[in-house]
């Protein structure tokens, strides 16, 4: 979205978490390369901060800030107002809230389907294959308790694809014949449909092949590279025998 985003979390008191937990995650935080440790006397404080939904989303925003300025080069607030929150019960409340968010780039004409924008959780679980189970497919809703992570992903999408189709006051619906195609294979997503979703950022890899491929492309050119450290073939997922310098899945 040009002007706002949405985000659904689940939010863990503070009681919990543990002092390790409260380590690892300052490790991820600060990068592989930064050594530094955190003292007894941290803990409390970061264990609060980082269960306090007001600090988050005000570290996102800032951080986000930050970065458009620089990049861009200019100066001041971003954001114009502070963010609204709501809390939300599981279930078929909770179901239909993501179904709204995942539906946002199709109702504002930018997309025919949602999962073609990379910045929407259907885009990150087609795309990427939900890398590093980043997402959860937990619902609340009893009739998924025994579903596998792939069945959720198909029910879920049949919903979203359900309730866009309706017409609404929010902007574009999915065009009926995309839900007859998608109807008529039980939107069950296959090897090739991945692919062709990820085709869309081809350009943000620099090679894509076989591994002997990637890897001989990679030693020709590798004085093009800025990264100081050397370059891997990666597996692009759910794709057999084909690999990419940098996975597709990390840049969508």
């Amino acid at each position: 979205m040009g002007s706002h985003f949405h985000l659904a979390l689940r939010m863990h008191t503070d009681e919990g978490v543990a002092d390790d937990e409260v380590r690892r995650r300052f490790r991820i935080y600060c990068g592989p390369e930064n050594k530094r440790e955190l003292t007894d006397g941290q803990i409390p404080s970061l264990r609060a901060k980082w269960c306090s939904l007001s600090e988050f989303v005000k570290e996102l925003k800032q951080t986000f800030s930050r970065w458009y300025n620089r990049t861009h080069g200019r100066k001041g607030t971003f954001w114009t107002e502070r963010f609204k929150s709501v809390l939300v019960e599981e279930g078929d409340t909770l179901i239909n809230l993501l179904a709204y968010v995942d539906l946002n780039a199709v109702r504002a004409g930018i997309v025919q389907r949602p999962e073609q924008y990379r910045w929407c959780s259907l885009g990150y679980h087609v795309q990427t294959g939900n890398q590093g189970n980043f997402l959860s497919l937990n619902f609340g809703l009893a009739p998924f308790a025994t579903l596998s992570p792939e069945q959720r992903l198909r029910y879920y999408r049949r919903f979203v694809y359900e309730v866009g189709s309706l017409p609404s006051d929010k902007g574009a619906k999915i065009a009926p014949e995309i839900i007859a195609k998608e109807e008529k294979v039980g939107f069950e997503l296959k090897a090739v449909d991945r692919f062709r979703y990820r085709t869309r950022h081809f350009t943000d890899s620099g090679v894509i092949g076989t591994k002997e491929f990637v890897s001989a492309c990679y030693w020709r050119f590798q004085h093009h590279f800025t990264c100081r450290h050397e370059k891997k073939p990666r597996p692009i997922q759910g794709l057999d025998g084909v690999f990419s310098l940098k996975r597709l899945r990390e840049t969508l």
